[in-house]
């Protein structure tokens, strides 16, 4: 199925691994030249090597800390050009309130969420004089599933959840969509990361990281490469008329007793 994105322009943030890696990869397979950009340059160069060894496409790359708004500003002033931005970049640390010192929240906010925001408000002015343009934003379900054990990251996305909402219901005007995805558990090295701070809560050790991702809808966590796919597809004229909605992807997880 042809997803119509051949020969677009698309930013990725966070895009050297995970989910932004494998949204790359999908993209390029469909015919569309990206711009990866993350913080570590060896490893967003590794990342263009293996999207160019499965897609014969243009993949370039820019080293950037995107929690620093002169970075963001930096970014756009390289790639002003842009027809899909897909904000993916976001590090928030798990844990209870009393767990995460208020720098190290304020940290994170300002790689994700502050990220994401200012990242629209760059790129949004020049897809609306275009009146062409698409904006993804990549969030999470614990916007949807607050819970104490992720209460920065939850809050963070319940935020980002409003501020997309919120962004697609205007500029649909201005033939710009923007909208989301939400995914559960996806089985990535921040997967693991995260379960690793869950299990030293719940059992006090952290090896057991593994017993906080049991039971999960089809007994597994996520592909990236499933929040890839949608994220490629929405981002198309296939998915023309989804805008202002955050998608969620859990596997039904948020309805079960």
């Amino acid at each position: 199925m042809d997803m119509g994105v051949a020969g677009k322009r698309v930013l990725i943030t966070g895009g050297s691994k995970g989910i932004g890696l494998a949204c790359a990869e999908g993209f390029a397979r469909e015919g569309a030249d990206v711009v990866l950009v993350g913080r570590d340059p060896a490893a967003l160069a590794a990342a263009a090597d293996k999207v160019r060894g499965s897609a014969q496409v243009r993949v370039e790359t820019l080293a950037a800390d995107l929690s620093k708004p002169e970075e963001r500003e930096r970014v756009h002033a390289a790639q002003p050009g842009i027809d899909i931005l897909v904000n993916n970049a976001g590090a928030i640390p798990s844990g209870r309130l009393q767990d995460i010192p208020i720098a190290r929240w304020q940290q994170a906010w300002d790689l994700k969420v502050m990220g994401y925001i200012h990242m629209c408000q760059l790129y949004l002015p020049g897809m609306e004089e275009r009146r062409a343009g698409v904006i993804c934003n990549i969030i999470g379900m614990a916007g949807r599933a607050p819970r104490m054990g992720y209460i920065c990251g939850g809050t963070g996305n319940a935020a980002l959840i409003a501020f997309t909402s919120a962004l697609g219901g205007a500029t649909q005007a201005m033939g710009v969509r923007v909208f989301g995805i939400n995914p559960a558990a996806t089985r990535t090295d921040r997967m693991e990361t995260q379960a690793r701070v869950n299990a030293k809560l719940k059992f006090g050790d952290e090896e057991r990281w593994a017993e906080t991702l049991t039971g999960l809808p089809f007994g597994r966590p996520i592909e990236a490469v499933e929040i890839a796919d949608l994220t490629v597809f929405l981002s198309g004229p296939r998915g023309a008329y989804v805008n202002g909605t955050v998608v969620d992807v859990d596997g039904g997880g948020m309805f079960r007793g």
